[in-house]
């Protein structure tokens, strides 16, 4: 039995032998216009409310207060209005774990009177002491060093990478990897401006450790596009094709992987934060997932079918000469693509390779007789044609002897 006729029944299975014959090149545009929308309103909120920056990044004085039946959101506030603070600038919310639960306050820089009253007040509303408040104090200077370190490693970082990309596969994946990747980071932040997440130094580390998944996705189906590049040298197939081939080649695997990856993601999530109360592993975690899913999308829809578009000709691959439906799948499962696919026309494709053509065709004649070959793009790509038998070669005539 061929593997043509191994085809599983149903679309699950097909996903999990890699028998999906997706057209992702055909379905480029729907991929490109919901990664724009989902971009033009991330980007939106970011200049329309800005982004939340934590007190690394701001800069000023923190307080978490043991918080209890006498001491809330609202006693603190009245407790910053006491001392002259503007509440509608400062930041307080009510954290809570297992272990306890405090009202972490955080204002702008103020002189060290006033921060001082400020810790006594606290201090008096919540029948605690001054020792058991924790207290924090941030220098502006201090979150734009942090901030400069993080752009600069952004750029040092895309740089490298298309350095890398460049010389090891060619500059058009370069600039489908990077563009993937700056995709990314402009979802990542632009989630956390519409939903207003506090960006800390934990969030920043995450966002560059998406682009490392992100980037890791990529490099695998441009990997299988260069190798199925290679394998189809003496094929004429459009490049669509064989992106659209690798994509489909390599889709479970990307599932596979980006599940995993994850799997202890939302780990940190439910565990980390839900229950054990560590907000750092949330303001970290979160934008992993976030990173994580964007990554993967852009992978699959924007990295490739635009690498597919860079690398076809303009104007001479129309769509009805592209693989799809059981050729693309016939294509994707190695089912007979073979020999050389040559023009008689625009819109039709000489194959065969002699080799393939001996394999699949038991009832052919002798080698020595001629041949014609002519197939669709279809027929060529699921099976050689057949070799017609011709006369009988012309006996050689004898030279008189003079």
């Amino acid at each position: 039995m061929s593997r043509a006729d191994q085809i599983a029944p149903t679309a699950l299975g097909r996903l999990y032998r890699g028998q999906t014959a997706i057209d992702f090149y055909g379905r480029r545009r729907i991929g490109m216009y919901v990664a724009i929308v989902t971009l033009l309103v991330t980007v939106g909120s970011l200049f329309g409310q800005g982004i939340s920056l934590g007190l690394d990044f701001e800069g000023g004085q923190a307080w978490d207060v043991p918080a209890g039946a006498d001491f809330g959101v609202e006693e603190a506030e009245q407790v910053l209005s006491d001392n002259g603070v503007d509440v509608g600038g400062a930041r307080i919310q009510l954290r809570e774990s297992d272990s306890r639960s405090v009202i972490a306050v955080q204002i702008q820089v103020v002189d060290e009177a006033t921060a001082a009253s400020i810790s006594q007040g606290f201090a008096d509303a919540s029948s605690a002491t001054v020792d058991e408040l924790n207290f924090e104090f941030t220098s502006s200077s201090w979150g734009a060093d942090i901030t400069r370190s993080a752009v600069r490693a952004l750029v040092i970082f895309l740089i490298i990478v298309a350095i890398f990309i460049s010389i090891r596969f060619e500059w058009r994946m370069a600039v489908s990897a990077i563009v993937a990747m700056a995709n990314d980071v402009l979802f990542a932040v632009g989630v956390y401006s519409l939903f207003q997440f506090e960006i800390t130094p934990a969030t920043v580390i995450a966002f560059l450790t998406i682009l490392g998944y992100s980037l890791y996705d990529t490099i695998v189906v441009f990997d299988r596009v260069q190798e199925n590049e290679g394998k189809y040298a003496s094929v004429r197939m459009p490049y669509p094709d064989i992106v659209n081939i690798s994509m489909n080649q390599v889709l479970m695997r990307s599932i596979n992987t980006s599940f995993s990856s994850l799997l202890p993601v939302v780990s940190l999530l439910l565990v980390g934060s839900g229950f054990l109360g560590a907000v750092s592993l949330r303001e970290f975690a979160l934008a992993l997932l976030v990173g994580m899913i964007s990554g993967i999308y852009s992978s699959i829809f924007i990295a490739a079918p635009l690498l597919a578009k860079l690398r076809s000709t303009t104007g001479r691959t129309s769509r009805r000469d592209l693989l799809t439906g059981d050729d693309l799948r016939a294509a994707v499962i190695g089912a007979g693509v073979s020999g050389r696919l040559a023009s008689e026309s625009p819109d039709a494709r000489v194959a065969g390779s002699r080799k393939n053509e001996r394999a699949e065709n038991a009832s052919l004649a002798d080698e020595d007789a001629g041949s014609v070959r002519t197939r669709s793009t279809t027929d060529a790509i699921h099976q050689p044609a057949e070799r017609i038998l011709s006369h009988p070669p012309r006996p050689r005539k004898k030279k008189k002897r003079s």
